[in-house]
């Protein structure tokens, strides 16, 4: 850092350093540990105008014994908003009261993945899901203690949930490593969960799965995760879904497609064919002349809108097959049709699905 640094550039240059070094995060380094003292010792001669005029002027020496004006703990007592910004504790320099943690604890989060047909993600079902879960000790009452005892308070730390240790010269305080922050020790275990408070157990669960959903979705059901720990509220329990394909039909949002084939004379004469649909057959109008690639809506056909009301289209793209194989009287037949009527043969443009749903949205 330049010799003119400006007071903010210390300082964020400080930060920095106690960042990387803090002991905090850098537990068992003594390396870490030393350069953090000798990040803070800096920082406490840059901060101080007269010192670091001294240090500018003496060196070492001008900060040191030789001078009579030393380090002292008083200069961090205007920094403590770096600790409390950066490390989440305002009492490092010795200020501020304890910070006893709660025993209890929010319990975690479980996922389980269900596979469901087609027909099961359109309609909407209900599934089973099988969990293995924590769940409240019914003995002691998610307390851990043995049933008539309590937890006591913790000899370490003396019931703050924090012990402080010397830094060079100022003290750190840090969670109490016996209590884990709680400021009290359970003695005394539950005989039936050991002191957990909680047991492990294999949960069956009736699920509801709504109409709509598609392959990917994800359920919450609310409090249905592990129970929290020593009485702390349950977690939730996240279902996710795996959609099997359809023989069938195709899926783009809440609309399907398919593909229905049909002979060349309906192409051409026009006809009513029976199209299957999830909810049964519909009867479609094909109207005559109509090219192969063509696509036919057929609105409110498709997939129900999850949570809500209405429901997708369903698009049929006909293709006309042409027959392989002819009998006389058929090649006859199309041999005086083909003598009344001229194609010209030129490139047209292919119908994609793509275009398809631009056209339909």
């Amino acid at each position: 850092m330049a010799r003119a640094a400006s007071d903010q550039e210390i300082k964020s240059a400080y930060r920095k350093l106690a960042l990387q070094f803090h002991p905090d995060r850098n537990p068992n380094n003594p390396d870490a540990e030393e350069k953090f003292k000798e990040a803070s010792e800096a920082y406490a001669v840059l901060a101080d105008d007269e010192k670091r005029s001294l240090y500018d002027r003496f060196g070492h020496a001008g900060v040191g014994g030789g001078t009579g004006v030393g380090f002292d703990a008083t200069v961090f007592q205007d920094f403590s908003d770096i600790f409390g910004d950066f490390f989440g504790f305002g009492d490092i320099f010795g200020g501020g009261g304890s910070r006893r943690r709660t025993r209890t604890q929010r319990g975690a989060d479980l996922r389980e993945d269900v596979n469901l047909q087609f027909e099961e993600a359109f309609f909407g079902t209900e599934t089973k899901v099988t969990v293995r879960r924590h769940e409240t000790c019914e003995e002691c009452k998610g307390s851990g203690a043995a049933p008539g005892k309590v937890p006591v308070t913790c000899r370490s730390c003396a019931g703050r949930g924090q012990v402080r240790y010397q830094q060079g010269f100022f003290s750190i305080a840090r969670t109490c490593p016996t209590c884990q922050g709680a400021g009290s020790v359970i003695t005394d275990p539950c005989p039936k969960c050991k002191g957990e408070g909680r047991i492990l157990r294999q949960k069956t669960i009736d699920a509801k799965i709504p109409a709509g959903v598609e392959d990917g979705t994800r359920i919450r059901f609310g409090g249905l995760g592990e129970a929290g720990a020593f009485g702390g509220p349950p977690g939730d329990l996240y279902v996710v879904l795996h959609v099997k394909e359809h023989a069938f039909f195709e899926r783009e949002g809440n609309n399907l497609y398919c593909v229905i084939p049909i002979s060349f004379t309906q192409a051409a004469l026009g006809t009513e064919i029976h199209v299957p649909t999830l909810e049964g057959e519909h009867l479609l109008k094909i109207p005559d002349g109509i090219q192969s690639g063509t696509t036919l809506r057929i609105r409110g056909k498709g997939v129900p809108m999850l949570n809500s009301h209405g429901k997708g289209d369903l698009f049929v793209e006909v293709r006309v097959q042409t027959p392989g194989k002819l009998n006389k009287r058929q090649r006859e037949l199309l041999q005086e049709l083909e003598s009344t009527t001229k194609v010209e043969n030129k490139p047209q443009r292919r119908t994609l699905l793509g275009k398809v749903k631009e056209i339909f949205g």
